[in-house]
Parts: C-alpha cells; structure tokens; sequence
C-alpha cells in the first residue's frame, strides 16, 4: 500500500532559525534525565493503557503482518471494537488464509485498485494546497477526505466538487484548527536556538545514533540537552521533509531505546512495528508528557504549510509545539515519530506521524536494545 521513495539529504542544507522555531521536544533517549510533569491523570492514562495494550498490542501485530502478506490484495486492516484484528480481502481464498491466522476477513465493498486510483487523482489535484489530506478508510471501502479551518472560499468549493464527482467513495471531514508541524516548546533536545524531541535510540553498523523529525533535522546540525549547548547529544546526519519527515543523528551518548513515562519510570522498546487503524497507541513528548489516543488512518497524505508529506499515522493523540519528533509506541513496540497536526491538549485535535519502520529502512538502521 506504500508506493513512496525516501528522500534523504545526507549533507544537510541548514538555514537560519528563529528562536524556538524549530522542534519539538522528545522522550526516548535514556541517558537523557527528564522531570516528571505527568500528574496522576496522566499516570492513569497510562496505566490504562498497559491494560489495552495487553489486549490490542498481538492484535495489532497480526493484522501488520496480515496486510503485509496480503499486499495489492487487501485495503488495509483494523481493530474492531471488540479488539479483534479484521483485515479486508477481496476473495475467499484469502479469507479462509486471515482466518485460520487467527484474524476477522472482511471482503472490501471496493477493490484496492480504484481505492488506489482515487488516492492517485488526489494527489494530482490536491497535493500543494495547505490545509488538507486524505486516507483510505479500511473498516468503509472509503477515502477519508479532511480540510481544516484554513480551507475556505473557492479551495473548499473546489474540495466539495472533488467529492461529488467521485460520489460515494469519497468521504469528507472538516478539523478544528490548522495543520502544522509542531516546531516550539518542550525541554528535550537544543540545537541552534531551536528545540525538538528525540524519538528512538537506533544502531546502524554498530554505531549509535537516534532518530528524530526531518522538519528538525532540515534546521538544527548539532544537538545538546541543554540550552547554552554544554551538554552535547550528537549531529544529524541526514535529515528528510518534505515526503518524509525522519532524521537521523549520530549519538555522543548511547543506551537502549527506551520511552520517557514522565512518571520517574521508562518504557523500554524492543522492535519496531506498523501501526493499524483501531490501535491503542501512546506518545511521549517534554511539552505534554504521556498522552493516549487510537489510530484513525495510515499512509495519510497531509499537506502542511511547509509542504507535503506522505504515508502518514493520522491518529487522536495530542500534541503541541515541543512535542515533535517524540516517540509514538504501542507496548513495547516503536510506531511512529511525531510530525504535526492541528490542536492542542486541552481542547483535543489530531496527530500526525513519521512511520519509524520506514525510517529505519532509509537508514539501514535498527532500534537499539
């Protein structure tokens, strides 16, 4: 269902940055101190949270798994509301494979190729126009179409007209608010009078690095935990955005890969994995701490200001500037690194991130244990 190359610039392009600009704050490096700001709502949050993940966490796993061996021949997978993992398939032969793995089938009331194709017209008529998105919906054989409050005038006209001619394939959503990378805040990571988020600790050829968002990457080269830049974290290496949005930074201090829990605890991470629409998934960040959310969509396409970036987990997690580049996880299992969206945590809004598992690809890496 991922039809992108990676575009990695390895000797980064730096521009001049204005203070606090740039990034978002982060969880995962171990070595790294942090304060716990959490609070008992948070810490029940994730104590929730470890009990979903026991449920929805093999689920998940499964149904990855599933659409991966599936390939052109399903939609896309889910989790039901019951928890189960139901994967869309377009013959019996495929449905009676999904089902003896221990998932539910699900025949697609449309066929892959033509969800495919509208996604391809999409891009052809939308990508560049700030402000909007789409995804293809697995549990309604539909493409979810979303525009935010910056839509207005003859660019939502001509969304609205896009939508009825392709009829009843098209669905559309308006979002609160206006889509952006959060590039602001938090307390994590210092580069060049910007701050960001570190995502997961990774190895590549035995050497340590870690990941962060390529919109960071593109304007900070060397990282420190502090803000005069007397404790140095390491230099980024190569950095994507847009089309991606990862970044890869060689580590003066290596650990394993591990979640800061902002509860005096960490969340060691093991693998990586793709997420799945339904998932009960956690993501971490020095502005907003811990915060819990389920998988709205996957390979989103989201256009932001800056430009447009694809194969993204649309999720409804919060975030807010300082949270970027933060690691999105589901038990003990990397997802995603945070990108951007529109809202905040006190009134909610939606969250958009970098899948790791294709960052680690481009980087020939792997996480760290």
């Amino acid at each position: 269902m991922r039809a992108r190359k990676s575009r990695l610039r390895a000797a980064v392009t730096w521009s001049a940055v204005a203070a606090g600009s740039a990034g978002l704050v982060a969880g995962s490096l171990y070595a790294v101190s942090m304060p716990d700001r959490s609070g008992g709502e948070k810490q029940a949050a994730l104590t929730g949270e470890q009990a979903t993940n026991a449920r929805t966490g093999s689920a998940g796993t499964l149904a990855a798994r599933l659409t991966d061996r599936l390939g052109a021949r399903t939609a896309g997978a889910y989790i039901d509301s019951a928890g189960r993992p139901v994967v869309t398939v377009t013959n019996e032969g495929d449905a009676a494979m999904v089902r003896a793995a221990g998932a539910v089938p699900k025949l697609t009331r449309r066929s892959p190729a033509t969800l495919n194709r509208i996604t391809a017209r999409l891009r052809q008529s939308m990508t560049g126009v700030p402000g909007t998105g789409w995804a293809i919906d697995p549990a309604t054989s539909q493409v979810t179409v979303w525009t935010d409050d910056s839509v207005k005038g003859a660019q939502m006209a001509a969304v609205r007209r896009m939508a009825q001619r392709m009829g009843p394939a098209i669905r559309t959503v308006r979002i609160d608010g206006r889509l952006r990378t959060f590039a602001l805040g938090g307390d994590a990571i210092f580069g060049q009078g910007s701050r960001c988020s570190l995502g997961f600790n990774v190895k590549r050829g035995g050497q340590d690095f870690f990941l962060t968002a390529g919109h960071c990457g593109n304007a900070v080269r060397n990282w420190a935990a502090d803000q005069r830049g007397s404790q140095l974290l390491g230099t980024t290496v190569a950095s994507s955005f847009p089309g991606n949005d990862f970044a890869l930074v060689r580590s003066a201090q290596a650990g394993p890969s591990a979640v800061n829990l902002y509860n005096g605890r960490a969340r060691r991470i093991t693998q990586a994995g793709n997420a799945v629409v339904g998932q009960q998934v956690v993501r971490s960040g020095s502005t907003t701490g811990v915060s819990t959310g389920r998988v709205l969509a996957t390979n989103a396409t989201v256009n932001f200001p800056e430009g447009t970036v694809t194969g993204m987990i649309q999720t409804t997690v919060c975030a807010e500037p300082g949270d970027s580049g933060g690691p999105l996880f589901a038990g003990t299992t990397a997802l995603g690194l945070t990108s951007g969206g529109s809202g905040n945590c006190r009134v909610g809004g939606v969250t958009f991130f970098q899948p790791v598992t294709e960052a680690l690809q481009a980087f020939g890496a792997q996480i760290s244990s």
